[in-house]
């Protein structure tokens, strides 16, 4: 049986990533701090070595205890982290780094591994903290893992545009669910047309698992839903799997800001187009999950967790203005 380490493995992306492992009939093993809730306490099958990804010896330690054919790097979010993870790994059968659509430097229709520009990454960008930096930094990390490759390292990399799905601790997608569940009319910025493709969290983990055995060092794969709704079909979509007679209301601009709104207040709005190519992942034998199953299950997670994504956007009275001018 092949071995599996998940650099993170607890919270969003990594726990479907163990679940989705475990499913295949890996030794399945977590590295992080310990610092957020581990569902996986108790369960004898996936062991938990607890250090900080940023500490190198501690790295070498995980790599130590656990000896892992397969290693998925959910929280590296430094080039300096890949850095150090594929030189301590460089011996394993697949390092995938999880890197992200933001990583892309060009706003193209879609947008294509290897094709479309990557962002610039300067030193002082490497090492910062802040959101602005986030796909500079996950940039360098496609690029370090291409280095890596060329020195012979079985590094791979996977770009997931914005992820949803159960245990979405980010809200983001909890705002729109909220708000479907309680109100029968909802403002749609934009007048509905935003365009940002999204993926379910069980096809990342799949597309994780499917890279790490099919893919080619060096590479990168994007992931995203194979269809991209717009926002207003989104909120559309949520109502019919929450059986909810809900009607969205395209709002633009202008009309936002007689509530002094603006269009990316609202989570998960893009004023320009963001869609992935998804034909290289698609030839390595991955596909999406369809709308509805994924939403069913994310729905049912939200209405069991008491999420409710109300601070990631406007709240109710705002939009209530917005509803009495239209």
């Amino acid at each position: 049986m092949d071995s599996a380490l998940v650099i993170g493995g607890t919270r969003f992306i990594g726990r479907h990533t163990v679940e989705e492992f475990l499913e295949a009939d890996y030794e399945v093993s977590i590295f992080n701090r310990g610092n957020h809730e581990n569902p996986f306490a108790g369960d004898d099958r996936v062991e938990h070595v607890q250090g900080d990804r940023t500490d190198t010896a501690a790295l070498e330690r995980a790599q130590e205890v656990v000896d892992p054919d397969v290693v998925v790097d959910c929280v590296a979010y430094h080039p300096r982290d890949v850095r150090a993870a594929t030189d301590i790994f460089a011996d394993v059968s697949a390092y995938v780094y999880v890197s992200s659509g933001s990583s892309y430097g060009a706003e193209r229709v879609p947008k294509r591994e290897g094709e479309t520009p990557l962002e610039p990454c300067n030193d002082e960008q490497a090492v910062d903290d802040s959101p602005q930096t986030y796909g500079n930094r996950k940039a360098e990390g496609d690029r370090a893992v291409v280095e890596a490759a060329a020195e012979g390292v079985d590094a791979m990399a996977v770009r997931p545009t914005v992820v949803y799905g159960p245990y979405d601790y980010t809200e983001r997608f909890d705002y729109w669910l909220h708000r479907v569940g309680a109100y029968d009319r909802v403002v749609v910025p934009g007048d509905g047309l935003s365009l940002w493709q999204f993926a379910y969290v069980e096809d990342v983990a799949s597309a994780l698992r499917i890279v790490a055995e099919r893919g080619e060092a060096g590479e990168a794969y994007n992931v995203g839903d194979r269809n991209a709704p717009t926002l207003g079909q989104w909120v559309e979509l949520i109502a019919d799997a929450m059986d909810r007679p809900v009607h969205p209301v395209g709002a633009s601009a202008n009309e936002l800001a007689s509530a002094m709104l603006a269009p990316e207040e609202f989570p998960l709005y893009r004023d320009s187009p963001h869609l992935l190519s998804t034909e290289k992942l698609h030839a390595l034998g991955w596909d999406s999950t369809p709308h509805e199953a994924a939403l069913a299950k994310t729905v049912a997670e939200h209405r069991e967790s008491g999420r409710t994504g109300e601070d990631e956007g406007p709240d109710r009275e705002q939009t209530e203005i917005i509803l009495g001018t239209i």
